[in-house]
């Protein structure tokens, strides 16, 4: 906001963040699309410890439909015509080596798993998707190229590690 870009978020994160005063702000709600230049942008509940995630399914006029989800558990929703994914691969359950068993709680609630992804992109309509980008990954606790062929594997789909 400071460099003149604007922001758009849910009100609890501006709020948790203090932003609620910022001109360049813009508050969206979860399940209330909106459109930002040539994309429409719906955004949906996110599940993770912050004030008020949210994950983004977006598309355009050129068919192109994009599903963003990150610092989120899980995806509740199934979704048609997608074309490009962003989406969390934090961990793996055998990887998780996590010290302390408060830190190993706050992963399994907070973030998604390649199983869990995997199990979300089974449940989808992938026909159209023309490539997966894996993001979000724990330093700790991914194999970054077993992931990649893991969701190449299941999905017959071109995969990126960002």
């Amino acid at each position: 906001m400071r460099a003149g870009i604007d922001c758009y978020m849910s009100a609890g994160t501006a709020e948790a963040l203090s932003l609620l005063e910022e001109h360049r702000l813009h508050i969206v709600e979860a399940l209330r699309q909106f459109r930002l230049g040539t994309w429409a942008i719906k955004p949906f509940q996110a599940h993770h410890n912050a004030a008020e995630p949210l994950s983004f399914l977006m598309d355009n006029q050129l068919g192109e439909k994009l599903l963003f989800a990150t610092d989120t558990a899980y995806i509740a929703y199934r979704f048609e015509g997608l074309t490009h994914l962003l989406l969390e691969a934090n961990y793996s359950l055998p990887l998780l080596r996590e010290d302390t068993p408060e830190l190993r709680r706050l992963i399994l609630q907070n973030h998604m798993s390649l199983e869990i992804l995997c199990d979300m992109l089974r449940a989808n309509d992938l026909s159209k998707v023309e490539e997966i980008h894996l993001i979000h990954l724990s330093e700790r606790n991914a194999d970054a190229e077993a992931f990649r062929r893991k969701i190449q594997e299941i999905t017959g789909k071109v995969v990126y590690i960002a």
